[in-house]
């Protein structure tokens, strides 16, 4: 296992198994992932899985379970690589107006419960507040003028400025192009353990992951990092400057 300062990270065979404490006073930038991380995956989710292939076989006048079948391949054959959030990409790989498409369900765009107070919660102790997202600039316009979430952030960094996914290890070097930020003092709240795996590599100390990325999912505890449901639980007691996170963080042992 690993130890960093006073026993706040204890992993065994890399395996979360104890109280994490996080001390605020030892954290001056705090970087947050967009889709499930603090809006719904629920959108996404449904847009691509049933919206998507839904509009797609009414234009090929097939059925949608062979709809589903061909673009659910298709999907899986762009993951880790910046086509997998392009929006430009997709519209011309599927000849669909997909951001118009976006625009027809945007109703289940949500922001997350507990995520504006830990935002608040952020700006008020003067914390560093970056967005960063693999999410394609088309669909940050969209969510951005939903959720009113940008006013929040010192800057918002899409992956595709960066030229790299989140995925790679080496976006959070390249990410310092763009934020200067001391790892050994830097949050990263996100829904995808992958990402944290390069972040960690990396060398970003607070790594959180979020179970509850879709309202429509019971969440579960991640076996590799200190796993919350609702980001509230960051914000210390009045008057305290820690915060202690129990393994489950909240989380039952159900999968989704």
């Amino acid at each position: 296992g690993q130890a960093f300062g006073s026993a706040l990270y204890i992993f065994t065979n890399q395996v979360y198994k104890r109280n994490m404490i996080v001390d605020w006073l030892a954290i001056d930038t705090v970087l947050l992932d967009m889709d499930g991380t603090l809006l719904d995956r629920h959108f996404d989710d449904h847009f691509w899985l049933e919206h998507v292939p839904k509009r797609w076989a009414v234009k090929h006048a097939v059925s949608l379970k062979l709809a589903k079948e061909q673009l659910y391949a298709l999907f899986r054959s762009q993951e880790r690589t910046l086509n997998w959030t392009n929006l430009d990409y997709w519209s011309d790989r599927l000849g669909l107006d997909i951001p118009l498409l976006k625009l027809e369900v945007e109703h289940l765009i949500a922001v997350h419960p507990g995520v504006i107070e830990f935002l608040t919660f952020c700006r008020q102790h003067n914390k560093q507040l970056w967005l960063v997202t693999n999410a394609h600039s088309k669909t940050l316009d969209i969510k951005l003028k939903k959720t009113r979430i940008g006013q929040w952030f010192d800057g918002i960094i899409s992956a595709h400025q960066v030229g790299l996914p989140k995925e790679d290890s080496r976006f959070w070097s390249e990410l310092q192009r763009f934020v200067s930020y001391d790892p050994v003092r830097t949050m990263l709240g996100e829904d995808s353990e992958t990402n944290l795996q390069t972040a960690q590599t990396y060398g970003i100390r607070y790594l959180f992951y979020l179970s509850h990325y879709s309202s429509q999912c019971t969440p579960v505890t991640s076996d590799t990092f200190a796993t919350i449901d609702y980001f509230t639980r960051l914000i210390p007691s009045a008057g305290e400057s820690t915060v202690r996170i129990s393994p489950s963080g909240g989380v039952n042992s159900h999968v989704c």
